[in-house]
């Protein structure tokens, strides 16, 4: 797959009007504080060039999953961080489209920012509604800029929609920052080339451990997906995650990479409890030792050693699903202890969002990571080898 994409750097941005569509769903506590501003910080390259250039910057996000308009899901706490990070005012528009937020945008001089309210407010995102597309295109909008990678796979309003109704497409910093990784990186990359995959279940990853399988050097398999491919070779998993009708699949191309010349790790021991919470007893077992009725939720000492082992000689790493119940401290050693060797190999080394990206923030080692992806479901797609439709629209250089 090849992706050269129209960026924000080839297009005059000058007194124009500039739709960021940026992904600003951050976690926020009971008292709607944010508690981890990653995906904020990740965009700033793209605001910053866009203000530098003297653009009046129109920037829209959704928040999580509402209903239609609540206060839970405002972005006004991302506003108010954006004012902080950007050194600057941020105004706030109270709702996403209307007489009120068309005024403000009228008012927009060179260098300000507005942020719209979340755009999943309004139905119409999700349903791709034209109507909505439009009202959004109708602020005034001259340029159309998609830096929101971790909501590129859906079809929505502020993703496809939009682009109908605005000349000026091309994407952001980041996005062209994940493409470059996700896609360039896979492709052509240093070789010893090792794919870690982790996770609760084999179906989730389906598409990403056909395609890696024919393009990585090692395979190294973690998490609740382990135990399918272990219950496929005859062993006995006791109570652990198993997709039964996965098994086939699992045994399948398990076989079909080793006929490739694919190194393939499973574990050799884990951590296994009664129960998936953290006041079970434990106990550390080889895996062909699981009790009756007893739950694998870890890697084991001897499999980190080994799995370690693998990475060393890695050129390029990809690693996409934690190693384990890493949420819970007795079930977390595994995945901080991959986390720490893939941080420290001599290689290049990318993460997949969502739950991995946390287990490597939690491990201490984002700052140690060549580049954590920002999308969990997005990076899964690319890495399967589909098109993204928020990737789709853009236009490409050639």
């Amino acid at each position: 797959m090849r992706i050269n994409k129209v960026t924000i750097e080839d297009i005059p941005l000058k007194d124009k009007r500039v739709f960021i569509r940026a992904d600003f769903n951050v976690p926020l506590d009971h008292d709607l504080n944010i508690t981890d501003d990653r995906r904020i910080r990740s965009t700033l390259p793209t605001i910053n060039y866009a203000i530098d250039e003297g653009a009046k910057v129109i920037l829209a996000s959704h928040l999580d999953q509402p209903k239609g308009p609540d206060p839970r899901y405002s972005l006004l706490p991302v506003a108010k961080r954006l004012r902080r990070l950007l050194g600057k005012e941020v105004a706030f528009a109270e709702e996403t489209v209307g007489p009120q937020t068309q005024k403000m945008v009228e008012h927009l001089n060179p260098g300000d920012v507005l942020l719209l309210e979340n755009l999943r407010f309004h139905k119409g995102e999700t349903t791709n509604d034209p109507a909505f597309a439009k009202a959004l295109a109708d602020l005034g909008v001259d340029v159309y800029i998609n830096d929101a990678f971790g909501a590129a796979h859906r079809d929505h309003a502020s993703i496809t929609g939009i682009t109908l109704f605005v000349n000026t497409v091309a994407c952001g910093f980041l996005m062209k920052k994940e493409i470059n990784y996700l896609v360039r990186g896979v492709a052509d990359p240093a070789r010893p080339f090792v794919a870690i995959l982790g996770g609760a279940k084999v179906s989730g990853k389906i598409g990403v451990l056909k395609n890696l399988a024919q393009m990585v050097n090692k395979v190294i398999i973690g998490g609740g997906m382990a135990f399918t491919f272990l219950k496929a070779m005859g062993h006995d998993v006791g109570n652990s995650l198993v997709e039964d009708s996965m098994l086939s699949f699992a045994r399948d191309v398990r076989e079909a990479a080793i006929a490739r010349g694919v190194k393939f790790y499973l574990p050799v021991d884990c951590v296994v409890g009664t129960r998936a919470d953290s006041s079970t007893e434990v106990k550390r077992v080889p895996v062909q030792e699981i009790p009756k009725g007893w739950i694998g939720l870890d890697i084991g000492p001897a499999s980190v050693h080994i799995f370690t082992q693998a990475i060393s000689d890695a050129k390029t790493i990809l690693w996409n699903g934690p190693m384990g119940v890493f949420e819970m401290d007795a079930f977390s050693r595994g995945t901080s202890s991959i986390a720490h060797a893939v941080a420290h190999a001599y290689a290049l080394t990318i993460v997949g969002g969502g739950e991995t990206a946390e287990a490597v923030h939690k491990a201490g080692e984002s700052e140690n990571i060549s580049f954590i992806s920002t999308g969990g479901g997005a990076a899964l797609q690319l890495l399967e080898g589909k098109e993204l439709p928020g990737l789709a629209v853009l236009p490409d250089k050639d």
